[in-house]
């Protein structure tokens, strides 16, 4: 009998460095063939164009920035930080019991009803932006854990709400404000000075497709995604479930909420202080730049988790002294060394890309390539769609590729008589597909550590590439739907949201 050969399986580590050592191979290679690209900008209300061109990490430039950049790199990577708020959030709920009181008693809910409800939640958590992630993936696997189903499946589930959903939504979010401003700009420089966007003009699409999402990807994840999740080791613990304690904690988080909306309420004594008072918008006062909400979203979080969990643990008792609570606060931490490690060469990996500007130019090939064509219609939308997500395999950040795009684009559609706001609801589309098919976004890394966490089983093999294969069927059947909802509303004529005219064929 043959023997049949071990199929080699390279750790996210390694494959990270080896995706790091290709960029920089591919890097040089084009830098020495005068690989370039046009792009154009928008500057003082005027279209500037200009040549960028790939840049080798083997120049002598190049080496100084692969030696110096990285420490710089990994103390400011945003994702690092927001992922240690959002855990010691989840640590002390955990260590509590609150968690457990609030989410024990769900189990009597059918695997469909908790598939539907992860996905709709990671959906609605596009609110948050990015930080839906950090927040929604770690969250999801306790949740799960107590729910009696496999915390590998919670993430995997999780991490397909918020990122294959991420065009989607209750309410527009911050990406959804910043992207306006890059449509208005770029509609007003072109074609239509008098056109203004508004924060509401994709409403209607954007519910209408968080429910079609979240039916359709709950039959994906439980007759596709969970039969090829290997079933974890589940663990139980004897943290006690006190009525009394939930009670408390539950009214002091009514009375926190109160507190924290009171502070994003304009015109009131003493309200609003997390608001930009210097914007006229509400929206901008919110969600603008140098609003304090957004970065204080984080903070706020673990205020209140750390004040309710610690009413809940103390009237428990599962807390019973003061240590008790701070350890409480670092017990997610356990086995999650190995995401810190992820987390730095996943920086490195990013830096680097992001300085060759191998993913600006071929960005820039596919838009120009969009701009010669004589399409109009649906042949348009299809081209912008697939071109959308093929841009996001080397730029998953929305805002930088809209801003590579937009100027281009949306006066492009413009005299193809389809709507900026159409335009742009077709870009939100496609980039929520492309964030969940490639390695390249540091969530999907972030997600991997947090399988890995969960993973208890020695046969469970948790890698780079064979977690995109898990997801790729996932993937491609979002991308399916979301083209369908974008072109139904197309041929139907649907108007996007209350603001926006219907698109016309």
């Amino acid at each position: 009998m043959k023997k049949k050969k071990k199929k080699l399986l390279l750790g996210p580590v390694i494959t990270i460095i080896i995706l790091t050592i290709s960029i920089m191979i591919i890097s040089a290679i084009c830098s020495a063939l005068g690989v370039q690209g046009e792009i154009t900008r928008i500057n003082n209300q005027s279209l500037e164009t200009s040549m960028v061109t790939v840049r080798s990490v083997f120049s002598e430039e190049g080496l100084k920035y692969f030696f110096s950049s990285p420490v710089d790199t990994f103390k400011t990577f945003e994702p690092l930080v927001l992922l240690i708020i959002s855990l010691m959030a989840v640590s002390i709920g955990k260590a509590s019991g609150l968690f457990k009181a609030v989410f024990t008693p769900f189990r009597k809910l059918k695997p469909g009803v908790v598939t539907f409800l992860t996905l709709f939640a990671g959906i609605v958590s596009s609110f948050l932006g990015e930080y839906g992630f950090i927040l929604v993936l770690p969250l999801t696997a306790v949740i799960y854990q107590y729910l009696g189903r496999n915390s590998m499946l919670g993430i995997l589930t999780a991490f397909i709400g918020v990122s294959m959903g991420y065009g989607a939504g209750l309410v527009f979010n911050y990406d959804d404000y910043q992207l306006g401003l890059l449509t208005r700009a770029a509609a007003v420089v072109d074609v239509d000075e008098n056109y203004v966007f508004n924060a509401w003009s994709n409403s209607y699409a954007m519910v209408a497709a968080t429910f079609i999402l979240s039916i359709i990807g709950t039959l994906i994840v439980e007759n596709i995604l969970r039969p090829k999740v290997k079933e974890s080791i589940k663990e139980e613990d004897e943290l006690v479930i006190s009525k009394k304690g939930l009670l408390f904690s539950g009214i002091a988080f009514v009375i926190l909420m109160l507190v924290f909306i009171y502070t994003i309420i304009p015109g009131l004594p003493g309200s609003g202080i997390l608001l930009d008072t210097t914007q006229s918008d509400y929206v901008a006062q919110l969600l603008g730049p140098d609003a304090p909400f957004t970065d204080a979203f984080a903070f706020v979080f673990l205020i209140i988790m750390m004040i309710c969990s610690g009413i809940y643990g103390f009237i428990s008792k599962n807390i019973k002294n003061t240590n008790d609570f701070s350890v409480g606060l670092s017990k997610e931490f356990d086995n999650l060394g190995y995401m810190f490690i992820l987390m730095f060469f996943a920086s490195l990996l990013v830096s680097i890309l992001n300085w060759t500007n191998l993913g600006t130019v071929v960005a820039s090939w596919l838009i120009s390539f969009m701009s010669n064509l004589e399409f109009t219609g649906i042949p348009l939308i299809v081209t912008m769609f697939l071109a959308i997500i093929l841009m996001s395999f080397l730029i998953p950040d929305a805002i930088t590729k809209w801003t590579l795009a937009s100027p281009i684009l949306v006066p492009l559609f413009m005299k193809a008589n389809i709507t900026p706001d159409f335009t742009q609801f077709i870009f939100k589309a496609a980039d929520s597909v492309g964030k969940g098919m490639t390695p390249f976004f540091v969530y999907f890394i972030v997600m991997l550590a947090f399988l890995e966490k969960y993973n208890n089983k020695e046969s469970n093999k948790i890698t780079v590439f064979g977690t995109l294969k898990l997801l790729r069927p996932t993937a491609l059947i979002f991308a399916v739907v979301w083209f369908i909802i974008v072109i139904g509303f197309f041929v139907i004529g649907l108007p996007l949201g209350p603001t926006a005219a219907a698109p016309t064929l």
